[in-house]
C-alpha cells in the first residue's frame, strides 16, 4: 500500500515537472489554431453533405 502512494506521487511530481517544460501557445496562436480547426470542420461537413445529397439524387434515379 505504502508503494502504490509513493509511486502515485512519484507520476505527479514528474508530471508535473514534465508540464513546466512544455511551451504553451500565445493567446493568438490559440486563436488562430481554433480557427484552422473550426474552418477545417466547416469544410468537411459541406463536402460530406453534397456527397450525400449527390448519392442521394443518383439512388434517387436509380429507383
Amino acid at each position: 500500500m505504502k508503494r502504490s502512494f509513493k509511486s502515485l506521487f512519484s507520476f505527479f511530481t514528474e508530471s508535473w515537472s514534465e508540464l513546466k517544460k512544455v511551451r504553451w501557445p500565445s493567446r493568438k496562436e490559440l486563436k488562430n489554431y481554433t480557427l484552422i480547426v473550426l474552418g477545417t470542420i466547416v469544410v468537411v461537413a459541406v463536402y460530406f453533405w453534397v456527397l450525400d445529397i449527390g448519392i442521394s439524387a443518383v439512388i434517387e434515379r436509380i429507383i
